[in-house]
């Protein structure tokens, strides 16, 4: 026992003990991921859809306290167009790059059948960058512009008698692709009474018809109570606002109307409050993670479906992507070389079918050759019977020129015979 207790104290002495210079522990990544998303920024997309002159561009410069110089646009364009703005904004050491895309003309056509067609390619076609950035072999995500959008603020015109056919149309295309929030734009011109009843109706509409609007995640402890709350008042009745009316020592967003002021920040006035606080402050990241996690989703499964690929077999057995390619590259290269068996084939019998053609036509021209050589000889021979003719005749005209010659000539005089004595 000696022995071991003198080789476990050399042991000891040969071991390096080092002195910690801090804390070490795994706690510091949220700390490291919050420095990362700082550094790199966030972007946040928003898709404003409603007829023209609900106030759409005013609510946004309301909701981000800025101004984005949008134009009026006119009610008399033939269809539906969606034009997309980026801006850049910080607040604090946060920046944010947000698209604003606006649908320019939506509900001014007469035969508004195809309004929400232009909604719906342009949210497809954001989708479809996005995954053709994915599927290249060299991909750059991490510098790629996400236009991919994140929330749908559907503008419900306060008429107070429900949703429009072209609202329900819209919003059950949408539904599947988009986080939804119904907002009742302009809510100062309807009463508290008829607003609640609009709400109730709007509600009661969406569900009888099957549409899925947006709902506040409610799993997260620090936020189930105040998102619990918000998704009652959904749809939010907003108000916006571009001037600022003094009310008391401070310049607030307000409408000034000849019975008073509508403060946009006054929650007994409107939901603009609520919306902001859902919309930017609370549930932006779990807009962008549902937007990526399941309706992009969704849209990657039936486009990857579409080219062929899945994640089981014939046989309902797991199979790996590169077993798939391949799978598809033997029956691309079989169609291919099924294909060229299909062409050579087609051209070999063109080529016959021209050989028969030119062989047809060359017998053709041999009798015709034939005919004009038959027909020449017999031409020719008529000419040299005619010339021997002609010779014949000329011998026996000289013939007889020369006999004429020959015999003796006789004058005959008769004029003056009568009167000469």
């Amino acid at each position: 026992m000696a022995s071991a207790d003198v080789e476990r104290a050399k042991m000891e002495s040969t071991i390096r003990n080092l002195k910690l210079s801090g804390h070490v522990g795994f706690d510091s990544l949220p700390d490291q991921l919050v420095n990362k998303s700082v550094q790199n920024g966030f972007v946040f997309n928003i898709l404003c859809i409603g007829e023209t002159g609900l106030g759409k561009s005013t609510l946004m410069d309301s909701l981000f306290n800025t101004s984005f110089e949008s134009m009026p646009s006119p009610h008399n364009l033939p269809a539906v167009k969606l034009k997309a703005h980026t801006y850049e904004l910080q607040e604090s050491n946060v920046r944010l790059k947000l698209t604003i895309v606006d649908t320019v003309g939506y509900g001014d056509q007469i035969n508004k059948e195809d309004s929400f067609k232009a909604v719906v390619d342009y949210i497809d076609a954001q989708f479809e960058a996005y995954l053709q950035e994915e599927l290249k072999i060299k991909r750059s995500l991490p510098t790629y512009h996400d236009s991919r959008i994140h929330v749908c603020l559907y503008f419900i015109c306060p008429t107070g008698h429900g949703l429009k056919s072209i609202d329900l149309v819209c919003m059950k295309k949408l539904d599947t692709k988009v986080n939804i929030i119904p907002i009742i734009a302009k809510a100062d011109t309807i009463s508290k009474t008829e607003l609640q009843k609009f709400k109730t109706k709007i509600i009661s509409e969406l569900q009888n018809n099957g549409v899925h609007i947006y709902q506040f995640p409610t799993d997260d402890e620090s936020v189930t109570e105040i998102n619990t709350s918000m998704n009652a008042h959904v749809p939010f009745a907003v108000v916006g606002s571009t001037d600022f009316v003094r009310v008391g020592n401070k310049m607030m967003r307000s409408r000034q109307y000849p019975w008073g002021t509508v403060q946009v920040e006054n929650e007994s006035h409107c939901d603009f409050v609520k919306l902001r606080e859902m919309l930017i402050r609370t549930n932006m990241e779990d807009m962008r993670e549902k937007t990526h996690g399941r309706h992009y989703e969704l849209y990657r499964r039936k486009r990857l479906e579409q080219m062929g690929f899945s994640d089981v077999d014939s046989e309902n057995k797991p199979v790996s992507f590169q077993q798939t390619c391949e799978a598809k590259r033997s029956i691309h290269l079989q169609e291919l070389q099924q294909k060229e068996d299909e062409m050579r084939q087609m051209f070999v019998a063109r080529v016959k079918e021209k050989e028969a053609e030119l062989k047809e036509a060359e017998k053709e021209l041999h009798n015709k050759f034939d005919k004009l050589k038959k027909d020449h000889t017999e031409e020719k021979k008529k000419l040299e019977e005619s010339r021997k003719k002609l010779e014949d005749d000329i011998l026996e005209f000289n013939r007889r020129k020369t006999q004429f010659a020959q015999q003796p000539q006789h004058h005959t005089l008769t004029l003056g015979k009568s009167k000469k004595k």
